[in-house]
């Protein structure tokens, strides 16, 4: 029996075959119209078939899954690779529709990109904020992730609160304390071109510098040490930055030595320790010290001389209330108009003169505003007898000792 024969003996007729072909070419077409063959560079959402060790199947609505494999499989990151189940839907990136094995390719990683840009540029459209962590740094600022993207703000972007904190020079000692910080931020700029994602932590803050100020002023107590920072420098002082609020070193509260301007011991951006001195919350002011953080070299120097005693003074400069007498380096004391002479005087030039050296006495000694009192009347005084024949008696004593020391002999050979 031939063919033919068979097929009429079935039932089927040349006919009848015909039209069955036609109808499931007609299917087959109907079929095909509505498979969306995919594209490259196409974003599709596709449900995990089957994962194995280097590789995941995923369906995407094609006759056969694409693949995830190789450099794609490895970009993963292990935390979510493991995460991920069989039957999930994830987005796919397609990277090829068809490689040489007829296979589509695919990417986990770039689509979830892709995916996360878009996000970011919607964000910054809508002016969306969004709640992080910083997880690094770099030399000019913080990094921070939003969704799969790694995002960076600069360090004119960390709100004022955060800055106030800034304590060294390096971005080590700048920025290391800071990872593990919650934050929030704003996009302010996206170009994915250049895979560049600018974020604000000031522009998602409704914080000013001057509610910052005020809540600084609040918080803060006379007596109290803080670490700032210089921010500028003026004739009578210098403004320092403490927790995000300015508060004025008085020259004179600088340093204990004279300067004539701030520039002469610190510069714009120095750290320095300061003293809180005063607080006016009304006028919202801050008075700062650094001196008074300092070992006052005045009262070393001053603890060579004691009230009573009798020294030695070069006259510097005469005023109408008395003279003054330069005792040792650095070191002038007063000798009030009352104390120059028995005789009443109109002026000092009466008995003394610049220049003159004179014999004077320690008659006191004000630690606190940094004054020596001396006179020149009292030297030949009674009451200070038992001092001053103390005093002969400890250079009598210290000449006999320096007399008597035996001299050094050569020891024996």
């Amino acid at each position: 029996m031939d063919e033919h024969e068979a097929q009429l003996e079935q039932g089927v007729t040349p006919e009848n075959q015909s039209t069955e072909n036609n109808n499931m070419a007609s299917l087959l077409e109907q079929e095909g119209i509505n498979i969306e063959f995919p594209r490259a560079g196409e974003i599709r959402t596709g449900v995990i078939a089957s994962i194995t060790p280097g590789q995941i199947l995923v369906s995407v609505g094609t006759k056969s899954e694409g693949v995830i494999s190789g450099k794609e499989y490895e970009l993963i990151p292990p935390e979510e690779l493991s995460g991920l189940v069989v039957g999930q839907e994830i987005p796919v990136y397609v990277l090829d529709p068809e490689d040489q094995n007829g296979n589509v390719v695919l990417s986990y990683i770039r689509a979830r990109e892709e995916v996360s840009w878009k996000q970011v540029e919607e964000m910054q459209q809508n002016r969306v904020s969004t709640h992080s962590t910083i997880i690094g740094y770099n030399k000019g600022g913080l990094i921070v992730p939003v969704g799969g993207l790694r995002g960076f703000v600069p360090a004119s972007q960390i709100s004022l609160t955060r800055r106030s904190r800034l304590t060294g020079d390096t971005p080590e000692q700048l920025w290391s304390q800071m990872i593990g910080e919650e934050i929030d931020v704003a996009i302010i700029e996206v170009d994915r071109e250049r895979r560049r994602l600018i974020l604000s932590e000031r522009a998602a803050s409704t914080e000013t510098r001057e509610s910052l100020k005020e809540r600084v002023i609040d918080e803060l107590q006379e007596g109290e040490v803080r670490t700032g920072r210089v921010t500028s420098l003026a004739d009578f002082g210098a403004f320092v930055n403490i927790s995000g609020a300015d508060g004025l070193v008085h020259l004179s509260e600088i340093s204990w030595d004279r300067i004539q301007h701030p520039g002469e011991v610190l510069k714009v951006g120095q750290e320095v320790k300061v003293k809180v001195i005063s607080v006016d919350r009304e006028k919202k002011r801050i008075g700062l010290s650094i001196r008074q953080l300092q070992e006052d070299p005045w009262i070393h120097r001053s603890a060579q001389f004691q009230v009573g005693q009798l020294v030695e003074g070069t006259i510097t400069r005469l005023t109408k209330f008395g003279a003054f007498a330069r005792i040792a380096d650095d070191m002038e004391g007063l000798i009030h108009i009352s104390e120059i002479s028995e005789k009443r005087i109109e002026h000092p030039k009466e008995v003394l003169k610049e220049g003159d050296v004179v014999t004077l006495r320690v008659i006191k000694i004000d630690t606190e505003n940094h004054r020596i009192g001396l006179s020149l009347r009292r030297v030949e005084s009674q009451a200070y007898a038992d001092i001053d024949f103390q005093s002969i008696e400890d250079l009598l004593q210290e000449a006999r000792g320096g007399a008597d020391k035996p001299e050094d002999t050569p020891e024996e050979g």
